[in-house]
């Protein structure tokens, strides 16, 4: 593989820009997160109160009661809300796995930093629709614009992975992981607190959406001003700026260990399972022990700062294939244990569990999938790689959640550890460790 002349005060200087940029967007991103039951049913109130009866909102809401009642098991009103939130969850997510790949390549053809920019375009844009969203069809075109356009994720790892060599691979992965579990500890709380000053009556939640989008404007003009290409580039014959990178000959194809193929169907299939078992935590949590939503978020958000800490400390020294077996393992004991505890000291035993799969799994297959691809390539395996990850997401809390109200908690979260064993199967028995890791 070529060899990328990046010294060490550089490759500081750009992670330093990665991972402001990443928290300031992950902050902005998680802000809605805790405001979904309350800013939907304020629309649901609203479209009520004006008669609305052939609203977008009406139609949604018809077939997801509709849904509802195909149970066998009678399902509260108050998840009418929840179920709102994960169909546009849902949605959100299989727009990322269609627009992921086409980011990813753009990032390969023209640069990482000038599709990235493009992405905040996007994410300005969708914002901006979320602060004027005094109707539901402005709030879903917000998202569905968001979905569509927002990449800082993938792209922030295709430029670890370009300022990185393959010893620094895994930790420099797992300082872009960190990023993801400091936003998610602190961000909703932020978000549920600005949602209590109320600037606009037509959208009570415009002070949290301005201040999301202050956060990336502030963004957008930061990694104007200070982030460089990262996009390694063959040293031409002249001088030339273009990056920060320098090939010192043609990129070579890397000796592939695991094929994309058994990498994007392990992502898929662990995230289809860990989504589901996300989304029905509030449900769980309720059923067994009346929590409610103040007290999900503090266990979330241990879960977070757990997490947090593991990556800075565990995460960034093992092998990215441990990372990943690790974070299977202690997925799967948590599932089985949620689905018999009785006790909320188990519970949090659980939680515990989950957060080391939270450090660990998707950090190690990143690193993993970016081990394996050429740098001319990064781009678009890295999206094609994340696209299958959305798709699980969109699929996994319908699944599951099915699953959970037709069959009950115990069966749920049995198949659920089941599953987690399927990707133990192929974590263990299917991927390798990369050859620079066997070797360095």
């Amino acid at each position: 593989m070529a060899n990328y002349a990046v010294s060490p005060a550089q490759r500081k200087r750009i992670l330093r820009v990665i991972f402001i940029s990443l928290l300031l967007d992950l902050i902005s991103f998680t802000f809605i997160l805790p405001l979904f039951p309350r800013l939907l049913e304020f629309y649901r109130n609203l479209e009520a109160a004006n008669h609305s009866s052939n609203s977008v909102l009406h139609r949604i809401l018809l077939g997801l009661n509709a849904y509802k009642q195909s149970f066998s098991r009678p399902i509260s009103d108050r998840y009418d809300i929840v179920l709102l939130g994960g169909a546009l969850g849902s949605l959100f997510s299989l727009l990322q796995a269609i627009a992921s790949p086409f980011i990813g390549s753009l990032s390969d053809k023209h640069g990482r930093r000038t599709a990235l920019l493009w992405s905040m375009a996007g994410n300005i844009a969708s914002v901006a629709l979320w602060v004027a969203a005094t109707d539901f069809r402005t709030f879903l075109a917000s998202r569905v614009v968001g979905g569509l356009s927002e990449g800082n994720v993938q792209l922030a790892t295709a430029m670890a992975a370009d300022i990185s060599d393959e010893k620094q691979r895994g930790s420099t992965m797992a300082f872009v992981g960190a990023c993801f579990s400091i936003a998610f500890t602190f961000g909703p709380a932020l978000g549920a607190a600005l949602a209590n000053v109320e600037t606009v009556a037509a959208n009570p939640f415009a002070t949290a959406a301005g201040f999301s989008l202050l956060l990336i404007l502030v963004e957008t003009l930061y990694l104007y001003l200070y982030l460089p290409e990262t996009r390694p580039v063959t040293r031409p014959a002249e001088p030339s700026n273009e990056s920060v990178l320098k090939a010192e000959r043609p990129a070579e194809h890397p000796a592939r260990t695991n094929s994309y193929r058994l990498l994007n169907a392990t992502h898929f299939v662990f995230i289809l399972f860990f989504s589901g078992m996300e989304f029905s935590f509030p449900f769980m949590t309720y059923d067994l022990f009346a929590y409610t939503p103040s007290q999900s978020g503090k266990l979330l958000g241990f879960i977070g700062l757990l997490a947090s800490i593991l990556q800075g400390g565990v995460t960034r020294r093992l092998p990215p294939l441990r990372a990943v077996q690790a974070g299977v393992v202690s997925c799967t004991a948590g599932f089985f244990l949620l689905g018999r505890l009785t006790t909320e000291a188990g519970l949090w035993v659980a939680a515990s569990l989950l957060a080391v799969t939270t450090a660990t799994v998707v950090t190690g297959l990143n690193t993993l999938s970016s081990l394996e691809a050429a740098a001319s390539e990064r781009g678009e395996k890295l999206g094609n790689h994340r696209s299958w990850g959305q798709v699980g997401r969109a699929l996994g809390p319908l699944l599951f959640c099915t699953l959970y109200w037709w069959a009950g908690r115990d069966a749920a979260y049995g198949i659920g550890g089941a599953g987690m064993l399927g990707v133990g199967a192929l974590v263990f028995g299917g991927l390798k460790a990369p050859q620079i890791q066997q070797t360095s």
